[in-house]
């Protein structure tokens, strides 16, 4: 029987707060570390409690959610981070995207969206709301020149675009015929060549520089 997933809120409503933890608590497949009204203590909370997911507001007192990430980011890039907020601007979207978040989750889904994302973004996939999607492939359709050679490796830049189409590393480990360690290798290399820190960032990156 595997473990349950380990799971860290920070949330400043009461309300909101105690009914994500009651949701999430009745479902075995996950366990609550801790929930907190602000995230100004949230580097050394996620040192202390290693979750591998994150609930995450932005519009938090004392602290946003952005800069918490932007702070977590610095020594974690393996938990997986949902953004829970009620904007759906561009720059609160692309600006927790670049920052490093996995998923971008609009509070007014929250209840009919979050397990399912949560499972989503543990596969390796990138959940987000259906305004935040379009919102993001809009911007995409823009055209920006070409900025750089990445030196990307022929199967790198096939894993990149399998990365592109919505795939999970499992799916691009069948899909190309290799381990799912090779791909969680392939991707390092992505990340560490296109300099970016998660899944969205490096997709985002690699359709506005059209690298595949």
């Amino acid at each position: 029987m595997r473990s349950p997933i380990g799971i860290l809120i920070f949330e400043d409503n009461a309300n909101l707060r105690e009914s994500l933890t009651n949701l999430l608590s009745l479902n075995e497949d996950y366990t609550i570390l801790g929930s907190f009204a602000d995230c100004t203590e949230a580097a050394a909370q996620v040192k202390q409690l290693a979750p591998a997911v994150i609930l995450m507001d932005i519009d938090m007192p004392r602290m946003s959610g952005i800069e918490a990430l932007r702070s977590i980011r610095t020594f974690n890039t393996s938990v997986q981070i949902i953004m829970l907020t009620v904007f759906d601007d561009n720059t609160h979207v692309f600006e927790a995207m670049y920052a490093g978040a996995n998923g971008y989750l609009l509070k007014k889904y929250i209840s009919e969206k979050l397990t399912q994302s949560i499972q989503e973004v543990m596969n390796g996939g990138a959940p987000m709301s259906p305004s935040i999607a379009r919102m993001i492939i809009q911007n995409l359709q823009k055209p920006l020149p070409v900025t750089q050679n990445y030196q990307l490796t022929n199967r790198e830049k096939e894993t990149l675009q399998l990365l592109a189409q919505g795939n999970s590393f499992k799916m691009i480990a069948a899909e190309l015929f290799i381990s799912l360690d090779t791909v969680r290798t392939h991707i390092k290399h992505i990340y560490e060549k296109l300099q970016v820190r998660s899944q969205v960032e490096a997709v985002s990156k690699a359709i506005n520089e059209k690298l595949v």
